[in-house]
């Protein structure tokens, strides 16, 4: 039988979904919902990714996450204390323009693929500061 409530500690945290630049680490995932953490190194650049169904709500415990995304032509950063929506399908990726990690806790609601890698989209030549 499940627990109806469960604690994932720190240390049962594993690596998952893999995009270059970042690091994240699933704390649970179920049929419709998927939970975790990731870190983006300082002066880091993630590839480029978008979370299939999955609408994406991040949380930026420390640093600054940076965010780009298809269709945009600047960067929006999100500092501590900060929420994040990110609609499903939305080609994006993340940076860190500071010389401190950043970490932010991710949830993610739909069902889809929790990671789809892709190649940067045709108006991407900007690099984030």
């Amino acid at each position: 039988m499940i627990e109806p409530i469960r604690v994932i500690r720190e240390g049962d945290l594993v690596a998952a979904d893999p995009t270059s630049g970042m690091l994240r680490k699933r704390a649970f995932e179920l049929p419709k919902l998927w939970a975790g953490r990731v870190e983006t190194a300082p002066g880091a650049v993630s590839g480029w990714h978008h979370h299939d169904l999955n609408e994406s709500c991040l949380y930026v415990v420390s640093g600054v996450l940076r965010l780009e995304f298809e269709g945009g032509d600047d960067y929006l950063d999100a500092v501590a204390g900060d929420f994040v929506h990110v609609p499903a399908f939305t080609i994006h990726r993340e940076s860190n323009p500071t010389d401190e990690i950043s970490i932010a806790v991710i949830t993610r609601a739909g069902g889809g693929i929790p990671t789809v890698n892709v190649d940067p989209p045709r108006a991407s030549g900007r690099t984030p500061e």
